[in-house]
């Protein structure tokens, strides 16, 4: 089975979590390291989801590096820089019936 791991670069270090197993996680001063401790950390799952007698999940997560402009025809406007007014109405919400056809 092939699981998708994450691993994300932290303060100092980097860490690992793998979606579709809960809780299965490890860290690492490098990259490959905590790729190193992930995978003993999803051995060790495995093990202590067999002594507890529950099914290992299959895989399901599906991961995808991906371009924000790939195949955008146009991006969005940027911000305009307007600032929302800084007083609040604090009034209560107000409320109307709507009519529903039975």
């Amino acid at each position: 089975m092939r699981y998708v791991v994450v691993i994300e670069r932290a303060a100092g270090n980097f860490s690992a979590y793998v979606p579709d197993l809960p809780g299965c996680i490890a860290t690492g001063s490098t990259r490959t390291i905590a790729e190193k401790r992930i995978r003993e950390a999803i051995r060790f799952h495995f093990d202590g989801l067999r002594e507890d007698g529950r099914p290992i999940p299959d895989p399901c997560s599906i991961a995808k590096v991906v371009s924000p402009s790939a195949g955008v025809k146009s991006l969005p406007p940027k911000p305009t820089g307007r600032k929302f007014p800084a007083s609040v109405n604090k009034s209560p919400a107000r409320t109307r019936k709507v009519r529903t056809h039975a």
